[in-house]
């Protein structure tokens, strides 16, 4: 949404603010030149009215000139609240007239000190302050004006909008971020999508000036309103820089942004692939790679990739063999490390009942976090295709993994 631009100042016209006092012999309250616009009757002084006659008569035969050198006595002579604000309708005339934008500013700002404007006029009034205002760079006076703006029309979305773009270039993102989140709030409450570029606007903001708490509301409400690809992968890679996420919550993640498609570029996939070799799972390792390799995501014959490959290639077939032993050792265990890992393991290899059998048997066992298993529960579940469990497994989990369970809920509400 752009500012409204300065030509629009000539709607003010239309609109009767320009229009000025219509002078007839004897009578304040002649019909105006925008006959479309609702008469106002004005109340001046003999000597006042003396003043500003002359300079209606030149305006109405569009002598600029004239009407300009007529002004300061105008201006001099303006002592009541009608005069003054028939004053700046004059001057706002002559600037329109003449195209100068300076004298249109200077008229707007009279209009507003005179205290003579009516109050339905003053949301236009500000919003060409501040259109003038920026076109003059000066954008303190323009956050000035808008903040004016705003409060005069607090639920309207594009006011919002504005301001928060104003408050960003003045260097303010915390009061930036809160003006989008409430411009989006707006919208919602009128039961409308706020535009996409909001989100991705917030969430700009949010990252730039590390904004953690903004960035994952408007990330979530990114990806809730607008489900791609790449809003997905936008929104949890800045998650993951504003957070700080242990290895396995990291993992947990990619693991999301593979899921909902949103692994793009080699650096997303090799770093899912290395981080899932690095942690012993050479099966979901060789899965990540494979896919990618299908995909023409990653080339399998670079270095890089084919030596991922060739590792988990060779550790494969023993890591296979080995669970079924591992297995039974885990379920027997007092500790629930051995379940985990070994769950981890059936969940690389798509062996999601299994994963969750072990998932479950460590829920009971001592030295490891429920919300981990709970997470993991759920990824298996959501993968298997039981949404409900799925959800019950995500809901499960609570401190600061419930950001990680919450995205891949947003996902599996998603889902067909």
């Amino acid at each position: 949404m752009k500012l409204v631009p300065t030509a629009a100042t000539a709607a003010l016209i239309a609109a009767g603010l320009a229009a000025g006092p219509a002078f007839a012999q004897g009578n304040a309250r002649a019909p105006a030149a925008a006959p479309a616009a609702p008469q106002r009757a004005y109340k001046f002084s003999k000597e006042e009215r003396a003043a500003l006659q002359p300079v209606q008569a030149a305006i109405n035969a569009k002598d600029w000139a004239k009407a300009t050198s007529l002004l300061p006595a105008a201006q001099a002579a303006a002592q009541g609240t009608d005069a003054k604000y028939a004053v700046g309708q004059f001057e706002l005339q002559i600037g329109i007239g003449t195209g100068d934008e300076q004298i249109q500013a200077r008229a707007i700002d009279a209009l507003i000190a005179s205290g003579g404007a009516p109050a339905a006029d003053l949301p236009a009034l500000y919003r060409n302050q501040a259109a003038l205002a920026l076109k003059a760079h000066n954008p303190a006076a323009a956050e000035a004006a808008f903040n004016h703006v705003a409060e005069l029309t607090p639920n309207d979305p594009e006011v919002l909008v504005n301001l928060a773009r104003i408050k960003s270039e003045q260097q303010k993102p915390q009061e930036a971020a809160a003006l989008m989140e409430r411009a989006i709030d707006a919208k919602r409450a009128a039961g409308q999508n706020a535009d996409e570029t909001w989100y991705k606007y917030g969430l700009k903001l949010a990252y730039d000036n590390h904004l953690r708490a903004a960035g994952l509301k408007f990330g979530r409400g990114l990806i809730t309103a607008y489900p791609n690809a790449v809003n997905w992968r936008d929104t949890l890679l800045v998650y993951r820089r504003l957070s700080t996420l242990d290895k396995s919550a990291s993992i947990d993640l990619l693991r999301l942004m593979r899921a909902s498609k949103a692994l793009n570029g080699e650096s997303d996939w090799f770093e899912l692939a290395d981080s899932l070799g690095g942690s012993g799972l050479p099966g979901e390792e060789q899965a990540v790679l494979q896919e990618g390799a299908q995909l023409n995501m990653i080339d399998p014959n670079k270095a890089a990739f084919r030596e991922l490959l060739t590792a988990a290639n060779a550790r494969v077939p023993a890591d296979k063999a080995s669970l079924a032993g591992i297995e039974a050792r885990a379920l027997a265990a007092p500790s629930g490390t051995i379940a985990l890992n070994t769950g981890d393991a059936y969940l690389g290899y798509g062996n999601y009942a299994k994963a969750v059998t072990l998932y479950r048997a460590a829920l009971g066992k001592s030295g490891v976090d429920p919300n981990v298993i709970n997470t993991h529960i759920g990824i298996a579940l959501a993968l298997s295709g039981d949404r409900a469990g799925a959800e019950a497994a995500f809901k499960a989990v609570t401190g600061p993994r419930a950001e990680v369970a919450g995205f891949w809920l947003t996902w599996l509400g998603q889902r067909s």
